[in-house]
């Protein structure tokens, strides 16, 4: 394995700090990445020497803000290869992002009886804005099952897309459970020559592989800034030009206006027509930084470490005795996560005893109520990894783990 992670963790503060004398084994990175210092640095940079609220102020503060704000934006088009730059909208989060498109795109253009597809592996945050809509216009959510090995049904999605009334396919790139990557790609052209848009939600695939959205030809796409390195608070949503332009906006206020006046209004142009208000300036710079990290380090280092680090851990749950993994055991078709049971341990008590010794986890269902009820289990504890995880630290929850089983077996 490579020694990037020990080299990375270095410019990680957090990582200086212990739990109880115990060094930090931060496997949690599905729910959140820590931040590098240059991340920090630069949020800490603007609010020490251009802190002001962009746009329409003339002073130099202002300009300078608005400069970076944009700058961010400019920087995350190029990190998915968006075509324009107005085709970055930036919202809070993954889950704001994904709002935007159901109650902007789907409130104007979809119908009762209209169909949107959805996957058994999908996150609360991109099955809930659907759910609502089936209440309030009466459209049909459709499910795409999940295979015995934790793989997408494609015949399931050819199906229901052969049918003919499905408007939106709304799919994980990655499953925030048990890393099953989709083919998002293929299931966008299938999706495309049945006549129905494609949303990618790739909140779990932004920070493990590079994006291309003119490549894949979504319509939408959407991801937060928090679990690419970057600051909480700051989320992208793609969209393509001509659906960004004909969509209502989805907040009213300040700032993404053209003119009000006291009996109507005309929104902005992209991208300031969805974000009204004080947007995250500081976030958007943090998230610039962030991404700005990324590309110091290159996707195929980042890559090749992960794969390494995914290897390991399944071959180091594989071997303790007590624990399951759910979803598939080839390296090379999951991304970020591992998600296992202990049978007799409840997940919260088990991720409970390791957080004590400094390994931390996640349990639950995190947000994945469905799937959850497909396996027919009510909560799972998560492995997460990312760029600045080792191999030592692999082998250090190996160690802490077999301890959790051998104390609640005893």
């Amino acid at each position: 394995m490579s020694d990037l992670g020990a080299t990375l963790r270095q410019q990680f503060p957090l990582f200086a700090n212990n739990i109880d004398g115990n060094p930090i084994i931060y496997l949690d990175n599905a729910a959140t990445t820590q931040k590098p210092k240059m991340v920090l640095d630069a949020m800490q940079k603007f609010y020490e020497r251009s802190n002001a609220n962009i746009k329409r102020g003339m002073h130099p503060l202002a300009e300078a803000a608005t400069e970076h704000y944009e700058a961010a934006r400019k920087c995350v088009q190029k990190f998915l290869n968006a075509k324009k730059t107005h085709e970055v909208i930036f919202t809070k989060n993954c889950t704001e992002a994904i709002n935007l498109v159901a109650r902007s795109w789907g409130e104007k253009n979809l119908r009762k009886g209209d169909v949107v597809l959805l996957s058994l592996l999908e996150h609360h945050s991109n099955i809930v804005p659907w759910l609502q809509l089936k209440e309030k216009i009466g459209i049909e959510v459709e499910w795409i099952g999940v295979n015995t090995d934790g793989t997408l049904n494609m015949e399931d999605a050819k199906n229901a897309l052969e049918r003919g009334k499905v408007e939106l396919l709304a799919v994980s790139a990655v499953s925030n459970v048990l890393g099953t990557v989709t083919p998002f790609a293929e299931l966008t052209k299938l999706a495309h020559e049945h006549g129905a848009l494609v949303l990618i939600d790739a909140a779990q695939l932004a920070a493990h592989a590079p994006i291309d959205v003119q490549e894949i030809d979504c319509d939408f796409l959407a991801f937060s800034g928090h679990k690419v390195y970057g600051p909480t608070g700051i989320g992208v949503l793609y969209g393509k030009e001509a659906l960004l332009e004909a969509m209502p906006p989805f907040l009213g206020g300040g700032m993404m206006i053209q003119e009000v006046t006291t009996d109507r209004f005309s929104p902005a142009s992209l991208p300031e027509k969805f974000e009204a208000g004080t947007p995250p300036i500081a976030e958007a710079i943090g998230l610039h930084a962030a991404i700005d990290f990324i590309d110091t380090i290159g996707w195929e280092k980042i890559q090749t470490h992960e794969s390494d680090l995914m290897r390991s851990a399944l071959t180091m749950l594989q071997s303790i005795d007590g624990v399951i993994i759910l979803g598939p055991k080839d390296s090379s078709l999951i991304m970020g996560c591992i998600a296992i049971t202990t049978p007799g341990i409840h997940p919260h008590d088990l991720t409970e005893y390791c957080g004590r010794k400094g390994l931390c986890l996640r349990a639950g269902h995190h947000c994945a109520q469905p799937l959850h009820a497909h396996l027919k289990i009510p909560a799972t504890t998560r492995v997460s990894f990312a760029l600045y995880n080792t191999g030592q630290e692999i082998e250090a929850a190996q160690k802490i783990l077999k301890e959790a089983i051998l104390f609640f077996n005893v």
